[in-house]
């Protein structure tokens, strides 16, 4: 099997070159304080760069995974491109998970590369393309909350710090809610290869009403508490303080008029 592609389905994407510099330019606003007086705008385009970015990044790897998998058809519809612009279903990738990210502060996932799953032999293989996408998430707070469990947090800016910790909040989330196992998200879709296939069938008509049917959940009281809970005691494990992910979330929605720093 060869995994070769051509030089321009390699290429990444201006879209994404220009979604990281806006993160690092205002990663460097939010810690060197050059917007003092509008904290909360820098706190804003930091996360949001860093959640697309995030997104970009998950796509990216389940379609990665897919053409080392067997589906070579990836790189000319320019999912390795990076380009947030290019999946099937880009409203689904990335426009609403920042839509719940203004409303809420809730890590929606995205799923929208359209993999030729008939390209791909091996159940392993279609469990490791779905699984490639939450996992990104997972590295991602891992990276983004090291500071904490680095315990290296003294002489970082308190507005960074805080950033940090709710952008962790945000790969947190998605990384959960995608390895439900419920049709339509990428939990179930490491676990379908294993089904039998009458039950595959039954299934399949349920995926485009799954991951409403994950937030309609989460907005009743027990389940959404629950949920929450388990949040939060992982943020706990990899050393987020509670305090630190509220203040980042208050200055992340800066039109509430929240704190000044």
């Amino acid at each position: 099997m060869t995994t070769a592609l051509p030089r321009t389905d390699r290429r990444v994407s201006p879209v994404f070159l220009a979604l990281t510099a806006v993160l690092a330019v205002s990663g460097w606003a939010v810690w060197s304080g050059a917007l003092a007086a509008r904290a909360g705008i820098a706190v804003f385009l930091f996360v949001t760069s860093g959640w697309v970015v995030s997104l970009c990044l998950h796509e990216y790897a389940h379609a990665r995974t897919a053409l080392h998998a067997g589906d070579h058809t990836v790189g000319a519809k320019g999912y390795l491109s990076l380009n947030p612009f290019v999946y099937s279903h880009a409203l689904l990738s990335v426009v609403l998970p920042v839509l719940f990210l203004l409303m809420g502060g809730i890590g929606l996932p995205g799923g929208a590369v359209f993999i030729e799953r008939d390209r791909i032999p091996g159940r392993v293989r279609h469990s490791l393309v779905s699984a490639a996408g939450p996992l990104t998430n997972v590295l991602f707070a891992v990276v983004v909350s090291a500071p904490f469990w680095l315990h290296a947090t003294d002489g970082v800016p308190l507005a960074f710090r805080s950033a940090l910790a709710f952008l962790a909040l945000l790969q947190v989330t998605a990384a959960l809610l995608n390895f439900l196992p419920v049709p339509g998200l990428d939990g179930y879709g490491v676990l379908a290869p294993w089904l039998p296939e009458g039950v595959r069938r039954q299934v399949a008509p349920l995926a485009p009403f799954g991951l409403l049917a994950v937030f309609v959940l989460l907005w009743t009281p027990e389940v959404g508490d629950a949920f929450f809970s388990l949040v939060r005691s992982v943020l706990a494990g990899l050393g987020v303080p509670a305090l630190d992910t509220s203040l980042g979330r208050e200055l992340f929605r800066f039109w509430e008029g929240g704190p000044q720093l």
